[in-house]
């Protein structure tokens, strides 16, 4: 895959948002629909993709999506009450790593895959702020496939912002957002189709 030139993109696409306690950057065409369509292909294919589940209640219930632990070989990751160990980087996660880490302006060791096989998988509000993730961590997504409505909502204040994910696009989290802002992918009735998520994140 050829690198795509983030300077063809308008200025005002990589500009950062500042919003009350947090910064984000949304890039919607990052990638071009060729190089999108092959990395989701890819990933559909390659990547070893487990549906995991936590105990609630005294019940194991099934996350309702796929998903699969990727980065440095010592570089667990621990949250819901399970703990990843990381797979070894594969070409296209490394190409992608090495695409956004000059905007992100951080070198990430692992990324967390989800895989929403259809508009009934989701993910529930949350925030990224593991003790493993440091104090206001950089989190990249970068999105392939169907389009998902992202949900952020101020844990005080209760704003909250919708972002449409398209296909290629580059989600950069920063700033206190991650203490202050929850997140989450809705389920939805008229979504058929696939997403894959890659968040790209420092484990301290």
């Amino acid at each position: 895959m050829d690198q795509f030139n983030l300077f063809e993109e308008p200025q005002d696409t990589r500009e950062t948002v500042k919003i009350q306690n947090g910064e984000y950057i949304y890039i919607p065409d990052f990638y071009n629909k060729n190089q999108s369509d092959e990395f989701l292909q890819s990933f559909k294919e390659k990547i070893y993709w487990k549906q995991e589940s936590m105990n609630m209640y005294g019940r194991e219930l099934l996350f309702p999506r796929l998903t699969a632990w990727y980065g440095d070989d010592n570089k667990p990751y621990s949250f819901s009450g399970i703990t990843l160990q990381p797979h070894a980087w594969s070409d296209e996660l490394l190409k992608i790593k090495n695409d956004i880490e000059p905007l992100c302006e951080c070198i990430f060791n692992s990324v967390l895959l989800n895989r929403y096989r259809d508009g009934k998988d989701s993910i529930s509000w949350h925030t990224d702020a593991e003790k493993e993730l440091g104090l206001n961590p950089i989190i990249a997504s970068v999105n392939f496939g169907v389009e998902r409505t992202f949900q952020l909502r101020h844990m005080n204040t209760k704003e909250r912002i919708d972002i449409v994910l398209k296909h290629g696009s580059l989600l950069i989290m920063k700033g206190e957002l991650q203490h202050y802002w929850q997140h989450q992918i809705p389920k939805s009735k008229r979504v058929l189709d696939e997403r894959i998520n890659l968040t790209f994140r420092l484990i301290k």
